[in-house]
């Protein structure tokens, strides 16, 4: 029988272990010893995650002390890169923390300036985080945008011979058919809701608009070709 211990981490004398170094432990000491070291990297990662923001928090401040909040300026550069290379890290390690500050910065600018200022100082209006979360919110609209019209493609009921009457029961593969279209108008209206207008007059080219508008001019005449047969008809007499 195995002899079970508490595992003790300490992650600066923590010992990078091989296989060979467990053979001895039980079922309830591996999972002790997983369970210890899961515990140990949540915290280092919050650590480390509210240092990085601190870090953010350092670099803005230097910005202001520069009056430098692009942080393009050789004097304001020189400071930081001193600072960082204080840290004794090897590049790679530097690279992804200056990676990690520089995302938070954009978060904490964005929190302190304002609209006007930030567009006196050529910067966006939206944080890296809103633009992420954006990011996101437009991936996940044309992922459901595809899935809906393989879904309307695939349950397309076959042409019929006989013309049905508006009073005969629906097939299984019609209602799909209705929901897999009802879905479809849906997630058309989503991705229209993703279109940033800001994008479009700020960052687009002539030729990109000029593009963007004749597919959304497309857009209006396919729309209206399909609400000539939506529209509740009108009474006669």
């Amino acid at each position: 029988m195995s002899r079970e211990v508490a595992v003790p981490v300490d992650a600066d004398t923590l010992p990078t272990l091989e296989l060979d170094d467990l053979a001895q432990e039980g079922e309830a000491a591996l999972v002790a010893r997983g369970a210890a070291y899961a515990a140990e990297y949540g915290r280092i990662q919050g650590v480390a995650t509210t240092l990085t923001k601190n870090l953010a928090v350092v670099v803005v401040a230097l910005r202001v002390q520069h009056n430098d909040m692009r942080g393009s300026s050789h004097e304001y550069r020189q400071v930081v890169a001193d600072m960082y290379r204080q840290t004794g890290m090897p590049p790679e390690r530097l690279a992804a923390l200056r990676d990690a500050v520089r995302w938070h910065v954009g978060n904490v600018l964005r929190r302190h300036m304002t609209p006007r200022e930030l567009e006196a100082n050529n910067l966006q209006p939206t944080s890296p985080l809103e633009r992420l979360q954006d990011s996101r919110k437009t991936n996940s609209a044309i992922i459901k945008a595809a899935k809906a019209s393989q879904a309307v493609t695939e349950s397309k009921p076959k042409p019929s011979r006989r013309k049905a009457a508006d009073d005969e029961p629906s097939t299984g593969t019609e209602i799909k058919a209705t929901a897999d279209n009802l879905r479809l108008a849906s997630v058309v209206v989503d991705i229209l809701g993703q279109l940033d207008k800001g994008v479009i007059t700020k960052h687009m080219t002539p030729g990109q608009r000029a593009a963007l508008d004749a597919d959304l001019a497309k857009m209006e005449r396919r729309i209206a070709s399909l609400r000539t047969v939506t529209k509740k008809p009108r009474s006669k007499g």
